[in-house]
Parts: structure tokens; C-alpha cells; sequence
């Protein structure tokens, strides 16, 4: 199929209950996949172009923007690619690593298709990618505020007993309780000139979470999927279909390209040739 008869698009999300103010970096996002298309990249390194720009820009809760542990200041990060030409990889628990999805690219080029915590940390050292460098104010903030709603009446994480957190505490450091939840996602899906399909997700987790705690964005199947007919990326955990989750969804098949959610999700499309 010749790059004349295939239009090209590009969905990118920020995560669903992110503010809508951030729209203006899924639109950067958006446009460097963009770039990267008209480079000649195909799908897959256009849609991990879009989401390493999310990572670097530290609003979003993924890459330098992720969220801090319960423990104020453990990080851990999930990401995930994946394209219609069988292409997959996956990361989770990653603790020292700036851009999630570069190692997730990495991985769907060995032998496996998730790598976890220390080995995938290991990984990212062994082909040099650069360290995290650690959580700014804006997430000690944030964490700071999580641990004041624990410490309330009213649940931090919907539909769950804030005791259950404490109750089940695996950090190695003893809680403390001093002085907005968060499970944002970031993710782009791409169609490229050849008609062929990929996306790309990366997370910093849900907040709070217990240390270890995995969700849908390195789970094929439930977080994202690529195939023959289209890509599919979630934010916010699709198997929960209640109000008080947020929810989103992007997607892109032979002919369409769009974005959905039950909250505001910040998001840019592009369209062409």
C-alpha cells in the first residue's frame, strides 16, 4: 500500500481528570509525531516520539511528572508500546528511569514482552538511557495532600477504605501522616502512510497505591492493543466502569480517529497526508 492512499492520524491523551489546560502539550506531543512521520518513521517511533514528549514535560503524571509513593519518595513507572506488525513491549515498576517507553521500545526488541522492576531498571542502564531525576515540588506537594485526605473521613481512592492503605503498609520507611488523587495516564495511537497501527502509554501509577502496585498500562489486552483493524490506548482502568473513576479512551482504525472520556481529559488529534 503506497503512502498516497493511507491518511495518516495521530490521537494523543494527557489522562483522563487531567485539567483541559494541558491540552497544550498533547498538542506538542501530537505534533512531534507528526515530525517524526514526516521523517519517515513509521507508526510505532512516531507514537513513542509523541508520549517521550509528555514524559519530559512534568505536568502530566508519567516520566519527570510522575507521582510520588505513599512513602514520599519512591517512584514507580509503568509503559507499554505495541503495533499491527507484532511489535511489544512493556515496563513496570521502573524506578530510575526519565523516559519509561524508550525502555519499553527496547524491550519489544529482546526476547520478552514485560520486563519488571529491578531487571528493567538494570536494562535501562545497560543501553544507556538516562536516569530520573527525581520528584519536583509539584508531586511532594501532591503527596503531601494525599496523606492529608488518608488522614480524613473521606476516601482518597474511590470505593476503597483509606485504612486498608494503612493497614497493608509495605514501604520500608513507617508512615507518617503530616500535613488530589491521581491516576492519570499519557498515551498516543498512530496510523502511518502504510496503514499500519501502533501506540505508545506511560504512567507514573495511581495514587495512593501500595509499593508494587501494577495497573493497566503494561497489561496487554486491558491498558492497550494493536492489531490489523486499529490501537487502542486506555487511561484510568477500563474494567471499572463507575462515575467516580475517571475513564478515557483514544483510539485510530482504518478510517477514524478520536478521543472519549467521562472526565476532562486533555487530548489533540491530527489528521492528513
Amino acid at each position: 500500500m503506497s503512502n498516497t492512499e493511507v491518511e495518516w492520524a495521530i490521537v494523543v491523551h494527557g489522562g483522563a481528570g487531567a485539567p483541559c489546560e494541558l491540552k497544550d502539550g498533547c498538542e506538542r506531543a501530537a505534533a512531534r509525531g507528526l515530525e517524526r512521520l514526516r521523517e519517515g518513521a513509521d507508526a510505532l517511533d512516531a507514537a513513542v516520539s509523541a508520549v517521550v514528549t509528555l514524559e519530559d514535560d512534568g505536568r502530566y503524571n508519567a516520566g519527570t511528572g510522575a507521582i510520588v509513593g505513599l512513602d514520599g519518595e519512591t517512584i514507580e513507572l509503568d509503559a507499554s508500546v505495541m503495533d499491527s506488525r507484532g511489535r511489544l513491549g512493556a515496563v513496570a515498576c521502573v524506578r530510575d528511569v526519565r523516559n519509561p517507553i524508550l525502555l519499553a521500545r527496547s524491550v519489544a526488541e529482546t526476547p520478552h514482552c514485560l520486563l519488571a522492576g529491578e531487571g528493567a531498571d538494570r536494562l535501562a542502564r545497560a543501553i544507556g538511557l538516562s536516569p530520573h531525576p527525581g520528584p519536583a515540588e509539584r508531586q511532594r506537594a501532591a503527596h503531601r495532600n494525599i496523606m492529608h485526605q488518608l488522614a480524613g473521613a473521606l476516601p482518597a481512592m474511590p470505593g476503597v477504605d483509606n485504612h486498608a492503605f494503612l493497614r497493608f503498609w509495605n514501604y520500608n520507611s513507617p508512615l507518617e501522616l503530616p500535613e488530589c488523587a491521581a491516576c492519570d495516564t499519557v498515551g498516543a495511537v498512530v496510523r502511518d502512510g502504510d496503514g499500519q497501527f501502533a501506540l505508545a502509554g506511560s504512567t507514573g501509577g495511581s495514587a495512593p497505591s501500595l509499593l508494587g502496585r501494577v495497573g493497566d498500562t503494561p497489561i496487554v489486552g486491558a491498558g492497550f492493543y494493536a492489531g490489523p483493524e486499529g490501537a487502542v490506548a486506555a487511561t484510568g482502568g477500563v474494567d471499572q466502569i463507575d462515575k467516580r473513576f475517571p475513564i478515557g479512551l483514544i483510539a485510530v482504525s482504518r478510517h477514524e480517529a478520536a478521543s472519549c472520556s467521562n472526565r476532562d481529559m486533555p487530548s489533540a488529534r491530527i489528521i492528513g497526508k
